[in-house]
């Protein structure tokens, strides 16, 4: 019997608010390494008031946006979408949050304003601003994610911290990452990633790209390995990326 055709199931939410820095570009990415497998790719574009589908849904994406923005998803993350959310997380459903989207996914965002936004919970975090005259976290960032390197660019605001259920992504090597004290950027519970890196995060970390996927397959096939690509061009890409921002970091 022929082996059933694999397709990654996507939900994008929020695309038309949580879109900036390029984050759509993480969309493309996933879909681009995909085909280029054979594997089949499917995006669902969830807004307002849809519902996620944790059976039917293999990876999760959520982008960044501004405080504005965030305002205007934040009710409906927790009413519409938080227990959908903690359900795909049970079932091992990959979930990436990136930026306003990865403050969405703690327990609460408080802005600048000291106005508190609950959050969907999915992450054992918290996200405060200290305040409109508080130093902005821009620039390149380069952190140590296992073995290797991821690189983006980071512009927020609020202090992120992490409880005891949340452990880091990455270790800091250039930029602030989480909150500019204690090294670390990005969170991870389970199947469940959340981080300040824009740029779009995915076209300039293949190897993360291609981490996610296979995570998000092994839901229908447990022994997946994802056939090697020639990644001679991104991966120098990656390099000089890392180049720019570690020499700029020392610059000062």
């Amino acid at each position: 019997m022929a082996k059933k055709q694999l397709k990654l199931r996507l939900a994008h939410l929020y695309p038309k608010r949580m879109n900036i820095y390029g984050d759509r570009g993480n969309i493309m990415c996933l879909k681009r390494r995909c085909e280029l497998r054979g594997i089949e790719f499917e995006a669902a574009p969830l807004e307002l008031g849809d519902k996620i589908r944790p059976k039917e849904t293999d990876l999760v994406f959520i982008g960044g946006a501004q405080d504005r923005e965030q305002r205007l998803v934040a009710d409906d993350m927790v009413k519409i979408k938080a227990k959908a959310l903690a359900e795909a997380a049970e079932r091992n459903t990959v979930i990436l949050a990136v930026c306003g989207g990865y403050q969405l996914m703690g327990k609460f965002y408080r802005g600048a304003d000291g106005v508190e936004l609950p959050g969907a919970g999915i992450l054992d975090i918290w996200t405060a601003h200290p305040g409109p005259d508080a130093e902005r976290f821009i620039g390149n960032v380069v952190v140590k994610w296992g073995e290797t390197t991821l690189v983006g660019f980071e512009n927020h605001g609020g202090r992120t911290y992490l409880g005891k259920g949340a452990t880091p992504l990455a270790a800091v090597v250039a930029g602030y990452g989480n909150n500019g004290e204690d090294g670390t950027e990005g969170a991870v519970c389970r199947n469940v990633y959340g981080t300040y890196l824009h740029g779009s995060l995915l076209p300039k970390n293949p190897a993360f790209a291609d981490f996610l996927i296979e995570k998000a397959l092994r839901r229908q096939q447990k022994d997946l390995r994802l056939a090697e690509l020639d990644d001679r061009i991104e991966t120098m890409a990656h390099a000089e990326a890392v180049r720019l921002a570690t020499r700029r970091a020392i610059i000062g």
